[in-house]
């Protein structure tokens, strides 16, 4: 969201959570639901977008595989079944995982899960459909995890980060990096369907070239 509020050609931002996102730009806007799968309530606002950058999930540490696939594949497809019809020119682009199977053979629950999710997605009548798959995650400018593990262990590697893109390019990728590279795909930058972090750095200097 930060990098869309400071690009010139984003007019609209429209938030869609459980809980409202506060931000002094007006281009941002909050659409609050209780329950997720109850669209019906603001169906009619999910109109004439370009671009849905699809960022809800769960962790599956601890989840049963019924519980984790109606998060994450049963709610992103509900959702896309909202949007497809009512934004023809949409770019869809959904934030997966390093990992994700589309094969359906990994051993891996979420991997299995996150694939099949991928491949109903690409099937989508949407005018573009993405799906980023980030290793590590660098925050940037200011951001900050909502676990206290996770800020520990991101203040730890920020120091060595510099360093990390040069070692292993293809495994680390920056919020900014997401943030800018989401956005060329909605421009229309060319790209592979399924992104590692190598494209997503990529995309992301995109408008630098």
């Amino acid at each position: 969201m930060r990098e869309a509020v400071n690009a010139e050609d984003v007019t609209q931002i429209l938030c869609v959570g459980r809980s409202a996102v506060e931000h002094a730009s007006p281009k941002v806007r909050s659409l609050v639901l209780a329950d997720l799968f109850d669209h019906s309530v603001i169906a009619d606002e999910l109109v004439n977008f370009d671009a849905c950058f699809y960022c809800l999930g769960v962790s599956s540490a601890g989840q049963a595989e019924e519980f984790y696939s109606r998060i994450t594949y049963d709610l992103t497809l509900s959702i896309a079944d909202v949007l497809e019809p009512r934004n023809p020119n949409m770019t869809f682009v959904y934030m997966c995982a390093q990992g994700s199977d589309p094969t359906g053979n990994s051993k891996v629950m979420w991997a299995r899960v996150r694939g099949r999710l991928e491949n109903s997605l690409f099937e989508r009548s949407f005018k573009k459909v993405y799906s980023l798959r980030p290793g590590y995650i660098q925050p940037m400018d200011g951001i900050k995890s909502r676990t206290a593990l996770y800020r520990v262990a991101y203040d730890v590697f920020g120091f060595i980060y510099p360093l990390l893109t040069r070692l292993i390019p293809d495994s680390v990728t920056s919020t900014r990096a997401i943030g800018k590279a989401m956005l060329n795909l909605a421009r229309g930058y060319e790209s592979p369907a399924a992104l590692a972090p190598a494209d997503i750095n990529r995309l992301a200097k995109a408008e630098e070239n």
